[in-house]
């Protein structure tokens, strides 16, 4: 291919991802704005009484984190299952089947946890979601050692084992027959000899049998290829499947533990003393040095430490709102106008919880985004543009589901569900990154980064950095490769 062609190839396949990454900020935005203006914010504004403007930044940052990254996880483990099972069958085609069903279940178990966290906020105050975080954490550790040791890869393999036993035989059976014909034929053509009897169609059974034999061989190698193919295939199966439940299991542990500490203190009735973010940094900065210098570095322990730093960012955000109504308050007292300290609490809680709900979904997202490069880039590699166009097609079909049915799953459930559309969003993202590395000429990387920026700009503002970090993170995980 022409590097002019190639350039052209790629801004096209960048200009849908960026363009399906575009198209999920419109309802995300749409739905923070309900959430923000509708009752969602009175629990939020009263968990803030409660646990102080840093333990509700802490703890919507990690429950934001943690979510995205189960829904990402779920959608993995469900990809993997069907391509298990179509490997079983030996159906090669199957990536389409099993995208499709990783985004449905995305979108459901979005809708699912959204709800729940809604429920739970609304219905027992923003308290109930550190309990929740607690329950959950210990809920995926059970989970990952149960999947570890029970659920090993014996079961897929021994049925495709089967399966080549029972073709293997087949051949086998095949061939002995083909022997017997063969000296039956022989023993024809003696006899014939024997009896100077002229032999009839020799020449032709043995050109037949010489043909069977050969499409036997062929036959046999390709069983061969096929299961040197399926047991690679198999084999990156599970093992994506064991870094991801690893990954769920212990990635979240870090940032629940920097929410406990920071909401405990909140509870006890210090949330808003300064000591406590002088713990809450050290708590986050001992916990990184502890997970950064292990001499094994896991995937779980890079993402534990960058989702306590935007935990502790969130926080810190979420503060830092609340202490600007302050100062804005000040000046307005001494331009000479009257403001009471309730109607000044009122405001820094309400420009608090603002930004913590946008601050939790910004991160959300660009969570899901980055999750889903780290599975778009390592297929994209292999697949190439397939990958873009597909990822891309089911984020728009999500996207269709989740509007037309957006009475049914209320506000939190809508929001939950975006979140699996955004994921494949970020699939399609990684994929176009992949294949803009993977060029052969520097046209076409730059090509497919143009293209990225384009589909961005469609839909988004004229933000640039919030474009950047977009695409800096879709190049950044989908250079990964945890199969």
């Amino acid at each position: 291919m022409s590097p002019v062609m190639e350039s052209v190839k790629g801004f096209v396949l960048g200009a849908v991802a960026g363009g399906t990454l575009g198209a999920t900020e419109v309802p995300l935005n749409r739905i923070m704005s309900e959430i923000i203006s509708g009752a969602q914010l009175k629990a939020v504004m009263s968990g803030i009484k409660s646990i102080g403007a840093l333990g509700l930044g802490a703890l919507l940052g990690t429950t934001a984190l943690i979510t995205s990254m189960a829904l990402m996880v779920t959608g993995v483990t469900v990809a993997a299952s069907v391509a298990l099972c179509l490997l079983r069958l030996r159906k090669s085609e199957g990536w389409v089947a099993a995208g499709l069903a990783a985004a449905l279940t995305m979108t459901s178990s979005g809708a699912a946890l959204g709800a729940i966290i809604e429920n739970l906020s609304k219905s027992y105050g923003m308290v109930s979601l550190l309990w929740a975080l607690g329950i959950f954490t210990v809920l995926k550790l059970l989970m990952h050692f149960f999947v570890k040791y029970s659920c090993t890869g014996r079961e897929f393999c021994g049925s495709v084992a089967d399966a080549t036993k029972r073709e293997q035989a087949r051949l086998l059976a095949l061939e002995i027959d083909l022997r017997r014909r063969a000296a039956l034929e022989m023993e024809k053509r003696i006899k014939a000899c024997e009896m100077k009897k002229p032999e009839e169609d020799g020449l032709v059974s043995r050109e037949v049998q010489q043909r069977e034999r050969e499409e036997i061989k062929r036959q046999q190698r390709k069983a061969v290829e096929l299961e040197m193919q399926q047991r690679t295939s198999r084999q990156r199966l599970l093992k994506a499947v064991a870094t991801y439940m690893e990954f769920l299991a212990f990635s979240g542990i870090p940032m629940t533990v920097t929410a406990f500490v920071t909401a405990g203190f909140g509870i006890f009735g210090f949330g808003n003393y300064r000591f406590v973010f002088v713990v809450l940094l050290v708590v986050v900065l001992c916990m990184s040095f502890w997970l950064m210098s292990s001499r094994r570095l896991n995937f779980w322990m890079l993402m534990g430490c960058i989702g306590m730093f935007a935990t502790f960012a969130i926080a810190v955000l979420t503060v830092h709102a609340g202490q600007e109504v302050a100062g804005m308050s000040v000046k307005m007292r001494l331009a000479g106008q009257n403001m009471t300290k309730e109607n000044i609490s009122i405001r820094m809680t309400y420009a608090s919880s603002v930004q913590a709900i946008s601050a939790g979904f910004f991160v959300s997202e660009v969570c899901q985004v980055g999750l889903g490069a780290t599975v778009g880039g390592p297929v994209a590699r292999e697949a190439g543009g397939k990958v873009i166009l597909g990822a891309s097609v089911t984020a728009a079909i999500v996207l269709s589901i989740v509007e037309v049915s957006s009475q049914m799953l209320g506000v939190g459930g809508k929001a939950g569900a975006l979140l699996g559309a955004a994921g494949a969003a970020g699939v399609s993202m990684g994929g176009a990154a992949a294949v803009a590395v993977k060029s052969s000429s520097w046209g076409g990387t730059t090509g497919t980064t143009a293209g990225m920026i384009v589909g961005l700009l469609v839909f988004r503002e004229w933000d640039i950095i919030n474009i950047g970090l977009h695409i800096c993170v879709a190049y950044l995980f989908a250079m990964t490769n945890l199969y």
